[in-house]
């Protein structure tokens, strides 16, 4: 097991939260019962009667980082209630709703089953700020070295946390009371719940809507999650619709923590969020719920998008990858509709405060039974200019603009498009990645530049 690098070392909140490998610092028992501890005393300090809900998905370490943090906010006199397996945008919900002092979910995801993750939502809902986190891990450092030093135990022998079944239905009435009149029982659709969170919630809440749903990959052993499966993996489900017959008008596909939702038409074509965010600003903006008729994407949302949105007279604004950074903005502006490509949709013309797949799938299908038309007619005129992504791994996180091969092949890519295409590279927020994304119009530059830039960051930083 690893240890903790020092602390002029130190990150460990990236864009969704905590990320690593399930056992590895900074989610080895010792971190976790600190970040429990620290969280927990932060509470403590503002309620003597402090009450946090923990959310988990569907992976094998899961339980057990779960406990370990129930362990640590237990000694900082914080009451944990667990809520089992639910989605992230469950544990945000559950939060505000019944007045907790925090929300935690405990998931990494659409990565893989090794890896996971803490997610933290303040009382109301919203994930925390890069403020707030940075200074919390100043607290999480003070209490690992105490560990260290033998001030307090780690949590030892600690008891699993049963899960509420009422804090799930309580979230999955919400999801039903959110949903308009429209007859969804005409629609056939086939779901892909990625053996993650949504496994526990979807088939029965689409059953109690009236929806005729068919699931896919709703049995989680502990490591089949997102297992060439969800949202990381549409195609699947867009080629099970296409060789359907006919039998569904729609597929959608969650992620492992059911925080986003991607789509197939009828005819087996993937809708990503770029076409979610067009055909959901349309009907919002029909009912007069699109406010300052502006939509907020990201750096990652296609060209073809911001044109399509231009033509029904919508504005369409960019924030950094990442759905905090999404949601920041449309608090900034007002605006009531945003997302990423990947398919985080935040509907802000409702109760919500994060993204949420299951609410997104419900949405489309609203639109598409009440409208009468297929998921291909509302997205038709959407002209997707060619784009490519190329993730490189990398060992280090060298400010790219500081890597001089690097920022030349950049600048030859932008010269060469001249406005007729887009280059952004950016780190991920939650692997030890470097994404070059590249659109233009034509393919041939697209690949040669995007390949250019990848090999200039493989050379100088690449594992």
């Amino acid at each position: 097991m690893s240890s903790a690098p020092a602390i002029s070392m130190r990150q460990l909140f990236g864009t969704d939260g905590i990320r690593g490998v399930a056992g590895e610092y900074p989610l080895d028992q010792r971190t976790v019962y600190a970040i429990g501890r620290a969280l927990g005393q932060r509470l403590a300090e503002r309620s003597v009667e402090a009450t946090v809900v923990i959310g988990q998905d569907t992976r094998e370490s899961s339980a057990c980082i779960s406990t370990g943090l129930a362990a640590g906010l237990s000694a900082s006199k914080v009451k944990v209630r667990s809520a089992g397996i639910i989605t992230t945008p469950g544990v945000a919900y559950l939060a505000r709703a019944n007045s907790m002092a925090a929300g935690i979910v405990i998931s990494a995801s659409h990565n893989p089953w090794k890896d996971n993750g803490i997610k933290i939502f303040g009382h109301d809902g919203y994930k925390l700020s890069d403020q707030l986190e940075h200074s919390i891990e100043t607290d999480i450092f003070a209490h690992l070295e105490q560990l260290a030093a033998g001030a307090e135990q780690a949590g030892e022998n600690l008891e699993m946390l049963p899960g509420d079944a009422d804090l799930r239905q309580q979230y999955s009435d919400w999801l039903a009371d959110l949903i308009g009149p429209a007859d969804l029982g005409r629609l056939r659709v086939l779901v892909d719940c990625a053996n993650g969170a949504a496994s526990s919630i979807a088939p029965l809440l689409f059953e109690d809507l009236g929806i005729k749903a068919d699931f896919l990959h709703i049995e989680p052993t502990g490591r089949n999650i997102n297992a060439g499966c969800g949202a990381l993996h549409p195609e699947h489900v867009a080629q099970a619709v296409a060789a359907s017959n006919g039998k569904y008008d729609v597929g959608i596909t969650f992620d492992g923590d059911a925080d986003r939702a991607m789509f197939s038409d009828a005819e087996g074509r993937v809708v990503n969020g770029d076409g979610v965010l067009l055909l959901a600003a349309r009907d919002m903006q029909a009912h007069v719920r699109l406010h300052n008729n502006t939509v907020v994407a990201t750096t990652m949302s296609n060209m073809g998008l911001e044109a399509a949105l231009k033509r029904s007279g919508i504005h369409m604004l960019r924030a950094p990858v990442g759905d905090k950074y999404v949601l920041e903005e449309m608090i900034k502006t007002g605006a009531t509709l945003g997302g990423e490509q990947s398919g985080h949709i935040l509907f802000r013309d409702m109760d919500t405060t994060t993204g949420d797949g299951i609410l997104t799938g419900l949405r489309v299908l609203e639109v598409m039974a009440r409208t009468g038309k297929s998921l291909a007619e509302l997205v038709a005129d959407m002209k997707v200019f060619p784009q490519q992504i190329k993730n490189v791994h990398v060992r280090e996180k060298t400010p790219l603009d500081q890597i001089p091969a690097v920022v030349m092949a950049i600048k030859a890519a932008e010269s060469e498009l001249d406005g007729n295409g887009r280059v952004v590279v950016r780190y991920s927020g939650t692997e030890q990645l470097a994404r070059v994304m590249i659109e233009a119009e034509s393919e041939e530059a697209m690949r040669r530049h995007t390949d250019a830039i990848a090999e200039a960051i493989q050379q100088a930083i690449g594992v």
